[in-house]
């Protein structure tokens, strides 16, 4: 790595962001690194891994290491999965395809998300390293059990459910510039190419009535209206595991354990959804708390360094999901740069395990931090 040459990509997260600010769309950056509001969550995202401080070991063996961590069978090289982003088009022509090859190379599990750019299934045909599906759940039930039953047939091994996002957040930066992909074509490849959804349309086709078949597509998005009671809708469209998205109170978290879903993702969106809300850091102690050792409980939001992703292990997580840092590789290098931003995370988890000490992600618990002093 260090031979003189400079590295192709930016190797600091402040400098891939710089980079894509400056390479990509206007509108493009912005929908990626946007939030909610005046965008306080995003930034107390950030701020909460500051309160937290590593405290390293000496004299350990760490000649050694294993990162190496399971989830629902799967072994996985690192405790480190892509987090779902959508409409990844803007970004790069490949999109998602992109992001799986990269993915493949690493041996990092990729998530792909219900508004990706390319179908599930041709996503699912690029990836050979594990893959799961995030569902946003439909207010049109059929559409809802087309996109599982499409899932489980394509072979992701999981089921993410987000929840907190069953209406879009008020993104200011997005308003500002009058701007929803959606609206331009993107992100709705899995809807026009579903046979549930097309039932819901006067034509067969689709892209006959691009405005109709956007409108259904907004009217059916997302479902305000559910609740715990409807979880054993997903139960009864899939064998798969099913993991719910955006927990951020412990009472939700038992009350998902007891409705017996699979797995927990403590997360706030990256910010994108509520302004003020909680930073999902400071959520994930609690959580991990109530569950205990019943399910995985996996963290999202604010995930930039590998020092980032030790905290949040060592605060109960069993794995963490790394969001705007890929998406602004493949939006500077394609393929390329993804698994650049991905080799530089992983050298970086790897390196900082040991010189904490550790040897292994099991090693990592509450003595590996402590508060910050105020």
């Amino acid at each position: 790595m260090l031979e003189g040459e400079p590295p192709e990509f930016p190797v600091a997260y402040e400098d891939l962001e710089e980079r894509a600010r400056e390479e990509l769309d206007e509108k493009a950056f912005a929908y990626v690194a946007g939030g909610a509001g005046a965008e306080s969550t995003v930034e107390a995202n950030d701020r909460a891994f500051d309160a937290w401080q590593i405290v390293p070991r000496i004299l350990r063996d760490v000649s050694d290491r294993d990162l190496s961590v399971e989830l629902f069978g799967s072994e996985l090289s690192a405790p480190v999965l892509l987090a779902p982003i959508g409409v990844q088009g803007i970004l790069h022509d490949e999109a998602e395809l992109a992001v799986a090859r990269a993915a493949n190379a690493v041996g990092v599990p990729m998530i792909s998300s219900s508004v990706s750019s390319y179908t599930m299934e041709e996503i699912a045909d690029e990836l050979e390293t594990t893959g799961w599906f995030q569902l946003y759940w439909s207010a049109d039930r059929d559409v809802a059990a087309s996109f599982l039953e499409r899932a489980e047939d394509a072979g992701f091994e999981a089921i993410v459910v987000t929840l907190d996002t069953p209406k879009m957040g008020w993104r200011e930066r997005d308003i500002e510039l009058a701007y929803l992909p959606f609206l331009e074509g993107q992100g709705i490849r899995n809807y026009f190419e579903d046979d549930a959804f097309c039932d819901r349309l006067e034509t067969d086709d689709p892209w006959a009535d691009p405005e109709a078949s956007l409108e259904s597509f907004i009217d059916c998005f997302g479902d305000a209206s559910l609740t715990w009671d409807d979880l054993s809708f997903l139960r009864e469209h899939t064998d798969l595991p099913i993991v719910l998205k955006g927990v951020l109170h412990p009472d939700d978290a038992s009350r998902a354990v007891e409705h017996g879903v699979d797995g927990l993702i403590v997360s706030n969106h990256g910010g994108r959804q509520v302004d003020g809300a909680i930073p999902a850091l400071e959520a994930l102690p609690e959580i991990a708390e109530a569950v205990g050792d019943d399910v995985p409980v996996l963290f999202d939001s604010g995930i930039r360094r590998g020092s980032d992703a030790i905290r949040a292990i060592a605060l109960g997580a069993d794995a963490v999901l790394l969001g705007r840092p890929y998406a602004y590789g493949l939006g500077i290098g394609g393929e390329d740069g993804v698994e650049a931003v991905l080799r530089n995370f992983l050298a970086d988890l790897d390196l900082t395990v040991g010189l904490s000490g550790r040897a292994s992600v099991d090693e990592l618990d509450r003595s590996t931090i402590r508060r910050a002093e105020r």
